[in-house]
């Protein structure tokens, strides 16, 4: 399983790092947009399509919409508000399952989710391409996800006791939790120190850091929670020995368009 993993990794990192930041315009909308579509792919089974017509119908549902989002820039600010309130909600149905459940059985429910998942967060990364130090930006969010992915899993190994959400994964800790956020808390302060921000900055940039960090716990949680529902363990095997691509970018889904959101809240970027 180890051999695979990092066979896996060692094509899979440079594609990623090529796609997201040799790229630009159309063609990195493409990319990105590949890469949602097969997250609408796999997602299409945690929403109960298990036939694979059905699930490949759901995933040229994703393609289709990404295309009019292309051409309708404008739908931005709509869209990224409707990521906001769904992370709300995400947020209540993992801190209330498995009392949630009567809220997940709708007909249109699960599908709909998936596109309050996805969409923002293709939505999310085309803003951070175009805004000032774009690639930077990508590279913030990601370190911070990462970061709080590594702080979490050390911390949680050596320190962890309290269970986090039990119900939902069993293996995560409040103890992870902090870990990850003093990891990212310190990332933010270093870059804050050697970028010489105000007071104000940092204290304003260490209050976003905690809130992101938080966010993409509950995106983390939120797929462990469908994947449950489902009664798999991973959303697929296209990622030999890592599971699936919604496995490797469900923190990275919540946390992409909050940070566009942040950023555009304190003058950074327009929407």
């Amino acid at each position: 399983m180890l051999k695979q993993r990092i066979i896996t990794a060692l094509w899979l990192l440079p594609v990623a790092l090529g796609g997201f930041f040799l790229l630009d315009g159309w063609q990195f909308a493409l990319f990105i947009g590949a890469v949602v579509t097969l997250g609408g792919w796999e997602w299409a089974q945690l929403a109960g399509f298990n036939a694979q017509p059905l699930r490949i119908a759901y995933g040229a549902v994703v393609a289709g919409l990404l295309y009019v989002l292309y051409l309708l820039p404008q739908l931005a600010p709509w869209l990224l508000l409707a990521a906001l309130i769904w992370w709300l909600l995400a947020t209540l149905l993992v801190v209330s399952y498995p009392r949630s459940k009567a809220y997940l059985h709708g007909s249109l429910s699960k599908p709909l989710i998936g596109l309050l998942i996805l969409l923002p967060a293709w939505q999310g990364l085309m803003l951070l391409k175009q805004w000032p130090l774009g690639n930077g930006l990508i590279i913030a969010v990601m370190v911070l996800v990462w970061g709080a992915d590594i702080g979490a899993y050390f911390a949680g190994r050596t320190f962890g006791k309290r269970k986090l959400a039990p119900h939902v994964s069993p293996g995560k800790s409040w103890e992870g939790v902090l870990g990850g956020l003093l990891t990212c808390l310190l990332i933010a302060l270093s870059v804050g120190l050697y970028r010489h921000w105000s007071g104000s900055e940092l204290l304003l940039a260490l209050a976003c850091t905690a809130l992101l960090v938080m966010v993409s716990v509950v995106g983390d949680l939120t797929e462990s929670l469908f994947k449950r529902e489902a009664g798999i363990k991973d959303s697929s095997n296209l990622l030999p020995g890592h599971g699936g691509i919604l496995d490797r970018i469900d923190s990275l889904t919540a946390a992409i368009p909050i940070f566009a959101l942040l950023l555009w809240a304190v003058g950074w970027g327009q929407l």
